[in-house]
């Protein structure tokens, strides 16, 4: 039987369509009829009739994913095609439909990229590579509390991200198209995986596709994260703007019959149309300006295209002819375009009934680049010997190109994280200044001269003494407002920025620049500060130095943080953003993996008599705690508060004044942020061998419990420490903005197994994230 019969018995599907997307319902149309729709669109705007290549790459993907399923239970084939059709949305070329069809098949099939690349040529081998590589990278996180360690993956999986669209943009488009279809389909997921997918799309997806100009696809991901994290603000929205939505259909129809005449009138071709707002839009405007849906008076917004620059700028005149402006709130961001391609004319007028709407007039090639962004740019020509040339538009991946030279220039992960969200977050308003020369530069709201230096060049920021905003002297903290003409003063015997300046200025461009002074500044000072504590730090754990200090292990150690050399790992962990203790145990980790410990029978025979030897002679004195501590006698043993180790736990003492000797765990914060000069009293503790927690002894442990917030959930988690017969010490929890809830309990247990199985209890429980031990 072949595959065309196979197919008529698959369940029947619809196809929905809204503003030309596509969404998964229960019924489900046919792959075929689909793939058919898929052609119609490419061919629509596609120059060439040869469809053979995507024929090619269905028919392989169709194959490649029988007898798989979706969540919701569609044929797995759908997913590609509707990830392809949204790439035809965009008019892209046909490697990247074929990329899109073909985006799985690596993944989830026996297919490799060789053999991709074999059928379909390098340039989709490479696209479809690009996107395997990014499927598992989680890049947000739910909880406000991230361990190093989830900073760091969190961190690498960005910089991972940002590779790939620097080599070829196309990558992060079919990711977008993929994660649209998948936020299309999320209803059919877990809950958890909901809050993930919808905050991961909220805080990293959305903003790309922003900074990428493709709204598009901006405003559906905001709409649908919306909808998944805020469902009761979501519904509330969708119910409030329905209920008066015939009204509202009727007065905005009403404008544009109004506008459409008297543009006519003018002699002014124009296509004018009127639409709601999108529901991320309005919510954003309540959650910022504290107002209620019924006072946010521009809920809707009349669109007039026209054919050239002229006739925006005759159309606003017109407009502004028949209706009363709003002072302020004129924008023109033809004359100075948004920093993701974005031009047209704002302006928020007064209805004839006292109604303020807004009116937004632009061409019909900025409307397409306002939809479809950096894709409207993505054109292909046919060069003499027939090979496609693609013609980029590299200005327009500025911000990117910068987020790749920050990647190099940061090794401290916390830094680039926030540098990264302040840099992503498009929801703030800028401001529009001007050189003396007269090119405009585009700040952050409330930015200051400062700012404007580092915008202009590092060295003009770095010799700064002063600025002159419209011919007058400022302070340096001036906050620069629409249409200024700033000038810097620069001098050679300036000594440099001054770290005040880091509280004044708004841009992440600047802070980012002034502190990377500081560390040129500092390097050398910091090379031998991080050599010292490197040194000390393997001193103390008798790890040695011409075993780890190889070129391979540097080279490893500099690939995983992103430095060129040597010192600058030094200088990292002299200033603090890297821990010696991190550095030193991965390249100990290396060197014991190629140098694996193999004893002859005579070494062995030999350890177990000096093991009997000593414990003869009780070399090791020991504390009532069960703790053996190396070359101390008779001296108080107490656990420390801040850690709370346990049985299990790989432990260090630390001798204090008058009270003795204080056990914490090895990744105790108070222990690896302990000063240079008191790492000298930390000594070697270890466990009796004896002490397992079976004689009765009971320690306190502390944990973290990060969960979704929910009725019962403190009942639940109760009952799981009750029925383990755990006496709760303490419990605290605290709940955040975002519904995240974290749960800080303690209790006595005998053992690290025993609390293992406690933690392993704990995380099967309804809507919890994470579970950590407190380490400080």
């Amino acid at each position: 039987m072949d595959r065309t019969e196979d197919r008529s018995k698959e369940p029947k599907t619809k196809l929905v369509l809204d503003d030309g997307r596509i969404e998964s319902i229960q019924e489900f149309i046919s792959p075929e009829e689909l793939y058919q729709d898929l052609i119609e669109r490419v061919r629509k705007y596609h120059p060439s009739d040869d469809i053979s290549m995507i024929e090619k790459a269905y028919r392989l993907a169709d194959n490649a994913h029988q007898g798989q399923v979706r969540k919701s239970g569609e044929p797995y084939i759908i997913h590609p095609l509707c990830v392809a059709i949204i790439l035809a949305d965009l008019e892209l070329d046909k490697e990247t439909i074929v990329a899109g069809l073909l985006h799985d098949v690596v993944e989830d099939t026996v297919m490799t990229v060789e053999q991709v690349g074999e059928q379909f040529g390098t340039d989709v081998a490479f696209l479809v590579d690009g996107v395997t590589k990014l499927q598992h990278l989680h890049l947000a996180d739910n909880s406000g509390n991230k361990t190093e360690a989830q900073l760091e993956m969190q961190a690498e999986n960005l910089r991972k991200m940002f590779m790939a669209m620097a080599k070829d943009i196309r990558v992060i488009m079919i990711k977008l198209a993929d994660r649209l279809h998948n936020m299309r389909t999320l209803k059919h997921m877990p809950h958890e995986k909901q809050i993930r997918i919808a905050r991961e799309t909220m805080d990293i997806y959305a903003p790309i596709a922003q900074r990428l100009g493709i709204s598009k696809i901006k405003v559906e991901l905001d709409d649908l994260s919306l909808k998944y994290l805020e469902p009761d603000v979501y519904y509330d929205l969708v119910d409030k703007i329905a209920m008066r939505k015939s009204e509202r259909e009727k007065y905005i129809q009403g404008i544009v019959d109004e506008v459409s005449e008297h543009i006519k009138k003018a002699g002014i071709e124009a296509k004018i149309d009127g639409r709601i707002k999108h529901f991320f839009s309005i919510y954003k405007k309540m959650k910022n300006q504290h107002k209620t849906i019924d006072q946010i008076y521009d809920l809707f917004a009349v669109r007039i295209i026209v054919d050239t620059v002229k006739d925006c700028y005759a159309a606003l005149g017109v407009i502004h002819e028949m209706y009363k402006p709003i002072p302020g709130r004129f924008k023109d961001y033809i004359a100075m375009p948004k920093a993701n391609m974005y031009q047209s004319l704002h302006t928020t007028l007064i209805g004839s009934s006292g109604q303020p709407f807004e009116i937004q007039i632009r061409t019909y090639e900025m409307h397409r680049v306002a939809e479809y962004g950096i894709a409207a740019h993505w054109k292909y020509k046919e060069a003499s010997d027939g090979k496609k040339v693609e013609a980029q538009e590299e200005e327009k991946l500025a911000w990117l190109r910068q987020i790749l030279e920050w990647q190099r220039e940061m090794s401290d992960n916390k830094e680039f994280m926030n540098m990264l969200k302040s840099d992503l977050d498009l929801f703030s308003d800028s401001v529009y200044c001007f050189t003396p020369t007269g090119d405009v530069k585009t700040l952050p709201a409330g930015s200051t001269p400062i700012d404007f230096a580092y915008n202009v060049h590092t060295a003009v920021g770095n010799k700064m003494i002063g600025a002159r905003v419209n011919g007058k002297l400022v302070t340096i903290d001036y906050e620069i407002q629409n249409g200024d003409r700033v000038e810097i003063l620069t001098s050679q015997n300036s000594k440099g920025p001054s770290r005040d300046w880091l509280a004044v200025v708004k841009s992440t461009q600047a802070k980012n620049k002034i502190n990377q002074w500081f560390k040129n500044e500092v390097k050398e000072e910091n090379i031998t500060k991080g050599k010292d504590q490197f040194n000390t730090y393997c001193k103390a754990r008798s790890i040695n130095l011409g075993e780890i200090m190889k070129p391979e292990y540097q080279a490893a150690v500099m690939k995983k943080y992103g430095f060129m050399d040597w010192d600058s790992v030094l200088a990292a962990i002299g200033h603090g953003a890297l821990k010696e203790g991190q550095i030193a145990n991965r390249m100990q980790e290396l060197y014991e993996k190629d140098h694996p410990k193999v004893m002859t029978n005579e070494e062995v025979l030999a350890s177990i008599a000096e093991n009997n030897a000593n414990q003869a002679k009780q070399m090791h004195p020991h504390s009532k705690n069960g703790i053996v501590v190396k070359g101390i006698h008779d001296v108080a043993v107490r656990f420390s508060k801040c850690c709370s180790p346990v049985p299990g736990d790989e432990i260090v003492g630390f001798v204090t004044r008058g009270r003795g000797i204080s056990i914490h765990r090895t990744d105790c914060i108070n222990v690896l942020n302990l000063p240079e000069i008191e790492r000298a009293r930390l000594i070697e503790a270890e466990w009796e061998p004896s002490d397992t927690g079976a004689d009765g002894e009971k320690y306190m442990a502390e944990i973290n419990i990060f969960a979704h917030n929910r009725n019962g959930l403190l009942a639940d988690i109760s009952k799981a420490l009750t029925e383990r017969n755990i006496d709760i010490q303490t419990m605290n929890t605290r709940t955040n903005k975002q519904g995240i809830a974290t749960l800080s309990t303690s209790f006595e247990i005998s053992s690290r197994e025993e609390l293992n199985q406690i933690v392993a209890k704990l995380r099967n429980i309804e809507s919890v994230i994470d579970i950590e031990r407190t380490t400080g």
